[in-house]
Formats: structure tokens, C-alpha cells, sequence
């Protein structure tokens, strides 16, 4: 049976991980995984996030199961941090969440959960988007097409271009959006152009279907939830998948949740009927310690204040690097870099040929994907010299 089977290509960015890993140049530079990193290049565990888990652990008196819903406390703790206090949606009980294993987990029940809705349904995913997006949501079996996003000569979203599509839809089609911090692009939408989206989906009859996977990396926690809160007050139907790996920094705790908004209290208890039913074909229960920790956090005022601090400063420390180098390849003579502080989150294009991508790979040990999608948290003060001299090398 399995002697038929095909060997698959390495996925890029692990295949990748794997070349920096063999490299043995002393100022190697790894650009393309996408984890936070400080400063001295490591990925820590938060301070809130360490007395979370010692709070825990120290009351923690079982590993029994849990059932399919998750951690008890975890979800109602998310939907404050998503929706923020007193959301409509969330005072009229029409916000159905359960936990799930990682953002990638919440993007692939509510996969399954559509597919059981509606049959003939059409994802609209932007071009570019994370790329794991499309796996996720076409193996469950949906139809997958794109809407116009990124403009790479212009450094921003092409918004009149995106909403010339959407403008097409109808109720037979479900939209992805990322909350905040573009994936791969950095490009985000506006408040208003947030607004002119709200109201073409009421016209239309789409649902917006939010990826929050950076919440508190551009903006701020508050500001970077703006879009999905006016969405989930205006619109009857909204899904959003969150992750806890990047803001907490949970990445190995498969941490995450997912979260329709219905049109009433009575399609919310039926469709988490169905979400249950869908985590427990596919994993049964997630896994519980990253959300015990989460609810630990967001349940204590003084550690959800710690933490709201933590992400300050990683956000903080993003922007800062932004700046910085778009400021040191001005020095050098390329002052076309500029629209990188103007981008938010974790990743940016940096506009460079895949032959530019390989010379900075095989001639300065730098690596980023082929598309030149950085990671910002990857650069420090140590290297960002070494970096702005690598690319304006290249570019001559």
C-alpha cells in the first residue's frame, strides 16, 4: 500500500530552517522562521507566562481528560480579550468558542464546520496570504480563490482593487482576513477602509472569516482587534481564529481558539453543538496546559498586567527594527526601504529577487524565504549592519 505513495518536496520554510541549522558561518542570520526573537536571537518564555504556569501547576491536582470545549475558564477569558468587554456579541450570547489546538487547529474546525453548512461555499483568501492558509482550509474539502491584497510596487494594500472582487460575492462566500499584522505582507487595513469593508459585507451577505494570530503586535491589543469587533457588531455571521503562540508565546503549546458569531443565542447553541462534534472526530480534546496558563494570565489582574507589558515591549522592540533598518539602508543609499515602518507586525517583503534572496543565502549566510518575506524579530543591534551592508551588496 505504501510502496505507492510519492516522496513531497520539504516544506520551504523547514527545509530552510534545516540549511541555517548546517551553516557554520559565525554571523549566520536566520530571517525566515517565524517566531519572536529578543535580542541575544532566542525565543523566551514570557515572565507572565512562567508564573502562570507555576500558579498552575501548584494547584493543578489532575491530567484526567478535558472534554471537547477545552479549558474550563480559557474560553470566556478569550472572548473578553478578542471582543473586549461588553461586545454586543458577546451580551446577546451569540459568540460560540472553543479551544483549539493552535491557531492552525482553529482554522481547520471551522474549516470542517463550513463545509458541513454549506457544501458549494467559496473561500476568498487574500493574494499573498500565509501560506498554510490554503492546506488548512482546501483539504476539508472547500474551493479556495483569491482576492486582490499586497501591491509589491507600491508598498500597500491594493484596497479599491480588493473590494472590486468582493464586491462580486454573495452569501455563498466566506472572506479571510488577517486581524492585524499581515502575513506575509505587513500591509493592514485602516480603520476606515475596516469600515467600508463592514458595510460592503452587510451589503453582500459575505462572512468575514478573521485570522488573529498577532493581537497586540501592531497597535496594540485594543487597536488591533478594532476591525474584528466592528465587524462582529455590525455583521449577523463572523468567524475568528486566534492563536495564543505568538502574543503569549505558547508556540509548542498548540495553544489557539475558535469562534462564530451567529445571528442568534439559538444558532449559537447549535453551531457549538456542531463545533464539538467537529474537534471530537478530529482530536478529541486539545491540549490543556498552554490554556491553563493563558487563564491564569488574563484572569489575574496583576499578571494580565505583566503580560500586557511583555507584549508592549515585543511590539515595541518590532517597531523599533523597523526604523532601524530602514534608516541604516537609507544611510547606505537606498531610500526606498522607508515603507517598512509603516507596515506592522512580525514580517515585511523586502522587494528582492529570488536571485537576490540566494546571493544573500550563499554569499552572506542570511536566509529568508524566496519571496524575500522577513522576519523583523529575526534582527538585532548586533546584525542589523551586517544585514543593511548584505542587501545593499545585492542590490548593486
Amino acid at each position: 500500500m505504501f510502496n505507492q505513495l510519492d516522496t513531497l518536496a520539504a516544506d520551504p520554510i523547514l527545509g530552510l530552517m534545516a540549511a541555517y541549522q548546517q551553516d557554520t558561518h559565525p554571523q549566520k542570520l536566520d530571517l525566515g522562521i517565524g517566531v519572536y526573537k529578543n535580542e541575544e536571537g532566542l525565543t523566551p518564555v514570557l515572565e507572565s507566562v512562567s508564573e502562570g504556569q507555576n500558579r498552575h501547576i501548584a494547584l493543578e491536582n489532575t491530567k484526567s481528560y478535558l472534554n471537547p470545549a477545552g479549558y474550563p475558564g480559557f474560553n470566556e477569558a478569550m472572548q473578553t480579550l478578542i471582543f473586549g468587554e461588553a461586545h454586543p456579541a458577546l451580551m446577546s450570547h451569540r459568540v460560540a468558542t472553543v479551544q483549539t489546538p493552535g491557531g492552525c487547529g482553529a482554522l481547520r474546525v471551522a474549516a470542517e464546520l463550513i463545509k458541513r453548512a454549506m457544501a458549494d461555499v467559496t473561500i476568498w483568501v487574500s493574494d499573498p496570504t500565509w501560506a498554510n492558509h490554503i492546506p488548512l482550509l482546501g483539504d476539508a474539502g472547500l474551493s479556495i480563490k483569491t482576492y486582490p491584497y499586497y501591491d509589491p510596487k507600491n508598498k500597500g494594500v491594493r484596497f479599491e482593487d480588493m473590494l472590486e472582487v468582493l464586491a462580486q460575492l454573495g452569501t455563498d462566500d466566506i472572506v479571510l482576513l488577517h486581524g492585524c499584522c499581515h502575513n506575509p505582507c505587513g500591509a493592514d487595513l485602516s480603520k476606515e477602509q475596516w469600515q467600508t469593508l463592514a458595510g460592503l459585507a452587510l451589503e453582500r451577505g459575505f462572512v468575514p472569516f478573521i485570522d488573529m494570530a498577532y493581537q497586540g503586535f501592531g497597535d496594540g491589543l485594543e487597536d488591533d482587534a478594532y476591525g474584528l469587533r466592528l465587524l462582529s457588531e455590525q455583521l449577523p455571521e463572523v468567524i475568528v481564529a486566534t492563536s495564543c503562540s505568538k502574543n503569549f508565546g505558547l508556540y509548542r503549546e498548540r495553544t489557539g481558539c475558535i469562534s462564530f458569531v451567529c445571528e442568534s443565542e439559538k444558532a449559537m447553541k447549535a453551531t457549538k453543538s456542531q463545533l464539538l462534534s467537529v474537534a471530537r472526530g478530529i482530536y478529541s480534546m486539545p491540549p490543556a496546559h498552554g490554556a491553563a496558563i493563558v487563564e491564569a494570565i488574563l484572569n489575574h489582574s496583576t499578571l494580565r498586567e505583566q503580560w500586557i507589558q511583555e507584549v508592549d515591549g515585543m511590539r515595541k522592540r518590532m517597531q523599533g527594527l523597523r526604523s532601524a533598518f530602514s534608516k541604516g539602508m537609507a544611510i547606505r543609499g537606498h531610500d526606498n526601504f522607508s515603507f517598512i515602518e509603516n507596515e506592522k507586525g512580525m514580517f515585511s517583503f523586502l522587494g528582492l529577487t529570488p536571485q537576490q534572496v540566494e546571493a544573500l543565502r550563499v554569499r552572506y549566510s542570511i536566509y529568508m524565504i524566496n519571496s524575500s518575506r522577513v522576519n523583523i524579530a529575526g534582527i538585532s543591534s548586533v546584525n542589523i549592519d551586517y544585514l543593511c551592508d548584505s542587501v545593499s551588496e545585492v542590490l548593486e
